[in-house]
């Protein structure tokens, strides 16, 4: 089978869209091979499949950029490839080159609409940079792939290019029982609240997450990720006094995440609509919560409140205010028939958004490239 060589620019372990899709791939007898980053906090990895991880000089801004895409481009020059997954814009320029110089097949996956996101609609120079890149190799692709409906139709409105649409739909997970000694020693008997994410980042809504749990007295507000924002809410939570009702946990790899996630009592959503790509999101962690029976609360992004309302599996909320966002929690915590509703409607619809059949419609893309 041919070598799939898949460039990502994160450090690997929590991009779960890259690891369902190289396993898929993988299992299917595609030969594997995945390049990304290795940072000092990095968690290690276990893949059945070839991974390198660069060790790159900086870590930000320009030079960050510059670093990857020259030595992206030297890895790729010299790796046996038969296929190139570029994953997201600040990988496709060195992918685009190299598949032009080999000629080789080049699929481009569009995590989300990358030159709206929050780091450079406030930097139009360094956004006029990558809208140029994508203006400039866009037109010529042949196999582009993103994660939503929405963002498919503005590539396409823009650049009269097919987009395929593959979501980032979680693996179906069986239900397995709670430690309960583990949750009590986490939540002391009260509920549990969850907040995942790999960028949790300003305008995310954790600030008012946190802030809001000084008037929620009946759960736990557990933060799993890592973000700017971290270093910032656990001085607050220090000054503020609410260690016991906040908890930070670090990246963690899937399996444990989803330990987590299967403990909860209510999972959260909280972006803010300052920027088009967090209008037009659809996380991973929507489909986990639906994958592990959890109600949801989410902010009024497009996508996400769409399916919310649809299947009627949580609710939706309009204000990041926090005593507001506090009064929902409460109700929705203790309003035991509407909640059972909730979790009724998630078992239902559970066996519909799982990656098993999201899958077959990205097999079916890598048999038929162009």
């Amino acid at each position: 089978m041919p070598r799939i060589v898949v460039s990502v620019s994160n450090d690997l372990v929590t991009d779960q869209r890259v690891r369902k899709v190289c396993q898929t791939l993988f299992d299917n007898g595609y030969d594997i091979y995945l390049i990304g980053r290795k940072l000092p906090d990095s968690l290690t990895m276990d893949r059945p499949y070839k991974v390198h991880r660069m060790n790159l000089f900086f870590r930000k801004k320009v030079w960050f950029y510059a670093e990857l895409n020259i030595r992206l481009f030297f890895k790729l020059l010299f790796t046996k490839k038969d296929i190139l997954l570029a994953n997201d814009l600040d990988t496709l320029l060195p992918n685009y080159i190299i598949s032009k110089i080999f000629r080789k097949k080049l699929v481009y996956d569009s995590h989300e609409f990358f030159t709206e996101i929050p780091e450079l609609i406030h930097r139009p120079q360094v956004q006029n940079v990558w809208l140029n890149i994508e203006k400039y190799i866009f037109p010529k692709l042949k196999n582009v792939i993103t994660v939503n409906h929405k963002i498919a139709s503005i590539y396409h409105e823009k650049y009269n290019v097919p987009v395929h649409i593959i979501r980032n739909i979680s693996p179906k997970i069986e239900k397995r029982n709670i430690d309960s000694d583990k949750k009590n020693q986490m939540a002391n008997g009260k509920k549990i609240l969850i907040l995942q994410g790999s960028g949790i980042n300003r305008d995310r809504g954790v600030e008012e997450a946190v802030t809001m749990m000084q008037h929620v007295d009946i759960a736990v507000l557990i933060i799993i990720g890592s973000g700017e924002v971290i270093p910032d809410l656990k001085k607050f939570c220090k000054e503020k006094k609410l260690e016991n009702k906040v908890k930070f946990i670090g990246k963690l790899p899937y399996p444990e995440l989803i330990e987590y996630t299967q403990m909860a009592d209510l999972g959260l959503s909280l972006d803010k609509g300052t920027n088009l790509n967090y209008e037009y999101s659809l996380p991973n962690k929507i489909f986990d919560y639906i994958q592990c029976n959890v109600p949801l609360m989410v902010s009024n992004r497009r996508l996400v409140a769409e399916i919310v309302k649809q299947h009627q599996i949580g609710f939706v909320f309009y204000d990041h205010n926090p005593i507001e966002m506090a009064k929902l929690v409460n109700n929705a915590l203790t309003d035991e028939i509407q909640y059972e509703k909730w979790k009724k409607n998630l078992q239902e619809i559970a066996s519909i958004y799982t990656w098993e059949n999201e899958s077959k419609k990205l097999l079916d893309i890598y048999q038929n490239l162009k």
